[in-house]
């Protein structure tokens, strides 16, 4: 996996993408996400996110005509080593996440994604 970083004074790169849910999926992801989030899985997504050098994420669930999407942010020193690390690590609960994505959006996360091209990187400090 590769990350297109336009703006290399940057410390923290910065990824968002939207990935379709799968019919009747929404509310399952919403639990699971708010389970990571503030629930039973909390310790161990944080514990995760540390372990590979997330320093922000978050989720939105987004209703569309064409059906929900859950729009994601990803932030990182390393987005690269980021996405491998939750790709291929052995950690349960990296595995119970790869689960996850595959089930409530058909992504296999350890078979590579596709990353979104960025076009405009608008900001009023530059």
């Amino acid at each position: 996996m590769s990350i297109d970083i336009n703006d290399t004074e940057l410390a923290t790169q910065t990824l968002c993408f939207a990935a379709p849910l799968l019919p009747g999926m929404s509310s399952r992801d919403r639990e699971e996400m708010l389970s990571c989030s503030r629930g039973a899985r909390s310790e161990e997504h944080s514990a995760s996110r540390r372990r590979h050098g997330i320093s922000r994420e978050s989720v939105w669930i987004q209703s569309t005509p064409a059906g929900d999407v859950a729009v994601v942010l990803i932030e990182s020193a390393d987005l690269s080593n980021a996405l491998l690390g939750l790709a291929t690590s052995d950690e349960p609960f990296d595995v119970w996440f790869r689960e996850h994505l595959l089930a409530v959006h058909g992504m296999d996360l350890s078979a590579g994604m596709s990353l979104p091209e960025q076009v405009l990187n608008y900001g009023a400090d530059r």
